[in-house]
């Protein structure tokens, strides 16, 4: 993978990175049900919890290339723990999730591999920094919309978007080595994600998808 980073480190990488999916998965699964806790119902069965934890994974990877192993081995992990639950214990079969989200942990190593390259510096590093955080933005507005029971609506809203708000931040003081470049990525990201939302970028590419993992 890296000159730098030993068979060791590498194997300690993936194997950490599929422990996260494991737990991850099943902590999803075991709270997808809004008797448990709404919040955590809500925030599991959305993307930005997903690509916030994935930009971590990838961005202290030690090699673009691990980065996209790594991501593939969380994702992989997380989703087959997830609808094995769905399917032996709960009886249900999801075949058009199980697809869909498939097919996203399939590309995900291409964006693994791309985001390891956001703590560099220059222009196209502060883009691809921009990104996870567009997503976080974009989703995070659109929860203004969310379909949500009408006693869950009014306290769940603003505890969503203050999680959204805390994982902005944390991208944003986490990914850039130079803290300057928050000054060029935020706009960026602001940007990008008022594009999102007007054109509904979200609704066209997940059809309703996005928030039933």
């Amino acid at each position: 993978m890296d000159n730098k980073s030993t068979a060791k480190q590498i194997v300690f990488s993936i194997v950490k990175a599929i422990i996260i999916g494991v737990t991850l998965g099943l902590a999803a699964k075991l709270v997808d049900n809004p008797n448990i806790n709404p919040i955590f119902d809500n925030l599991g069965g959305r993307l930005g919890i997903w690509v916030f934890v994935a930009t971590l994974l990838s961005v202290f990877s030690y090699s673009p290339k691990l980065a996209a192993v790594n991501i593939f081995a969380f994702f992989g992990s997380m989703l087959t723990v997830y609808y094995l639950y769905t399917t032996f214990v709960l009886h249900f079969f999801p075949e058009r999730e199980i697809v869909f989200w498939g097919l996203c942990a399939v590309v995900s190593p291409v964006c693994a591999y791309v985001m390891w390259y956001a703590r560099g510096s220059g222009l196209f590093s502060n883009l691809i920094s921009a990104l996870p955080i567009t997503v976080l933005l974009s989703e995070g507005f659109e929860l203004r919309n969310a379909y949500l029971p009408v006693h869950h609506h009014f306290y769940l809203i603003p505890w969503l978007m203050g999680i959204y708000l805390i994982m902005i931040v944390v991208l944003l003081l986490s990914i850039p080595k130079n803290k300057i470049q928050i000054l060029s990525i935020l706009p960026i990201a602001l940007i990008l994600s008022f594009i999102m939302i007007y054109f509904n970028v979200f609704g066209r590419i997940f059809g309703g998808m996005n928030g039933v993992l």
